[in-house]
């Protein structure tokens, strides 16, 4: 078993015991972050690349990383970003693998260190279809954490096709699912939400 092998949101809930909750737009409330010139630039030259290609790569490469690397410029590198990288932290229960993306409170970038942010790249475009494997990293972060005493226990998580991106928060073992899907022509409210969970685990290391 790895991340990759919850292919359903069911599967995941039933082996963990999970409470869903999915009727709630999330963060109705939560501002948007301008984007650098950088980034507009980027996107503007690459968003039509990256649809014209239509691979996971493609858009992984030139629409969410970018984004994400934004998102590490915002917080003055007080952050790391980490990419493909090797999550292990309970095999027997299938939570170890490959992630797509981590977002980390800490600037050490040679190891993952406090995650609150998981990213997984929508297969076939599927955003629904990464429920699963996103919940799975999501819970392997919180246990890390609590293994860790970091005292960051609430996850963020999104699914993103690299133009859409879906959203979820996992806080003990219930699973809040946004209601909305965010565009990337929305990009300023998507920096907002990846933005707010790490600003907060700042303020709480400070």
């Amino acid at each position: 078993m790895s991340y990759s092998n919850f292919t359903t949101l069911a599967q995941v809930q039933e082996t963990f015991n999970l409470v869903l909750e999915e009727n709630r737009s999330l963060f109705t409330d939560v501002a948007g972050v301008q984007p650098s010139d950088y980034l507009q630039q980027t996107l503007t030259e690459y968003f039509p690349l990256a649809t014209a290609i239509n691979t996971e790569k493609a858009r992984s490469e030139f629409l969410i990383a970018p984004i994400l690397a934004e998102v590490r410029r915002q917080t003055n590198y007080q952050i790391s970003l980490f990419s493909g990288v090797d999550f292990d932290v309970d095999k027997e229960q299938g939570l170890n693998g490959f992630c797509d993306y981590i977002i980390s409170c800490s600037q050490e970038q040679y190891f993952i260190r406090i995650p609150v942010v998981t990213i997984v790249e929508a297969k076939n475009e599927n955003i629904t279809g990464g429920l699963g494997q996103c919940v799975a990293e999501m819970i392997a972060a919180q246990r890390f954490n609590q293994k860790a005493e970091s005292g960051i226990f609430k996850i963020y998580g999104a699914i993103s096709t690299g133009t859409n991106w879906k959203f979820l928060i996992l806080e003990n073992q219930t699973v809040w699912i946004d209601s909305i899907e965010y565009y990337i022509n929305q990009v300023d409210k998507i920096l907002g939400i990846l933005l707010q969970p790490i600003q907060f685990a700042l303020n709480q290391q400070n």
